[in-house]
């Protein structure tokens, strides 16, 4: 029981280990966790990309073929081959005059904030 005794100093080193142990594996599981949560949220952005993209394809098809059905009715109904496109283009060209000159970028950002106001804290899963 001398002044360097081996006893003690044995006890503290393999309690000093376990700590370390526990602390090590601690922290190699958050970072797997941080590492799944990139994936999923990874994941679910290329989901919603791919989903809106696909969403947006199809929508300009249908946008395409109804314009242009428009613009053959209105040359059936006009009895010409071309006024039915004049017209639908005059249409567009109109309403890119009123957006260019007239739509202000305020009105689309109060939807952006709208739409995307408060997204990140409401899918954080860990907040109570």
């Amino acid at each position: 029981m001398g002044l360097f005794s081996t006893e003690e100093d044995s006890s503290k080193t393999s309690q000093t280990d376990s700590l370390v142990g526990n602390l090590m594996g601690y922290l190699d599981t958050r970072i797997d966790l941080v590492r799944l949560e990139i994936q999923e949220k990874t994941k679910q952005a290329f989901v919603g990309a791919a989903h809106g993209l696909t969403l947006a394809f199809i929508g300009l098809l249908f946008f395409l073929f109804l314009n242009l059905f428009l613009a053959l009715l209105l040359n059936d109904l006009l009895d010409s081959t071309y006024w039915g496109f004049g017209i639908v283009a005059g249409f567009y060209l109109i309403l890119l005059i009123v957006f260019v000159m007239g739509v202000d970028k305020k009105a689309f950002e109060g939807l952006a904030d709208k739409l995307l106001s408060n997204k990140i804290y409401k899918s954080d899963k860990r907040q109570a």
